[in-house]
């Protein structure tokens, strides 16, 4: 399975990034194509709302960053896992804007699904999504579950679903393996 890790912890030297690199780790070790995208590490100038992507530019960010990287990655996926501490009962900021830059990935024109109003899809595949979240001492069950709510409607604006998630606790190993299972 090709699986695609969006890291928005911006910490380097965090517990949550080693983490993520043992998660990482066994799951190449069971045979995943794994891309981890560190987003600290890109240039992602964050959305503006100009509607280009849409509009002058299908499919593609008009500013000059690393926004393409992302959106190519996310699409040569087959799972998309959205890793985050929380940070004052959410993920950071960083996760939050390196998910900003899907949105060239959907058109503006609207569909009713499910009896709700969603975009049109751009593309033919998107992936399945999932969330490994890092809880802080700041964030309780309720954060968590408002959280896993919030992505899991993103997924679905995505063209897709959040078939899994999880708060990073005990054994990464045990969490890649639960992960792998997922698609």
């Amino acid at each position: 399975m090709r699986i695609t890790i969006l890291n928005g912890e911006p910490d380097a030297a965090s517990s949550f990034h080693a983490y993520l690199e043992t998660l990482t780790h066994r799951l190449l070790a069971s045979g995943h194509a794994v891309t981890k995208l560190d987003l600290a590490a890109l240039d992602l100038k964050g959305c503006t709302g100009c509607f280009n992507c849409w509009v002058k530019t299908p499919g593609e960010c008009a500013k000059c960053d690393d926004s393409a990287t992302v959106c190519r990655t996310v699409l040569d996926a087959d799972l998309l896992l959205l890793a985050s501490p929380m940070t004052m009962g959410f993920t950071t900021a960083l996760l939050k804007r390196g998910a900003d830059q899907m949105i060239q990935l959907i058109h503006p024109y609207f569909v009713v699904e499910g009896g709700e109003i969603h975009h049109r899809a751009r593309y033919a595949h998107y992936p399945v999504f999932a969330l490994l979240l890092g809880a802080g001492p700041d964030s309780d069950a309720e954060d968590v579950e408002i959280t896993r709510t919030m992505w899991g409607r993103m997924a679905r604006n995505m063209k897709s679903h959040l078939a899994w998630s999880a708060v990073a606790e005990g054994n990464a190993e045990e969490v890649a393996d639960e992960l792998a299972r997922v698609a």
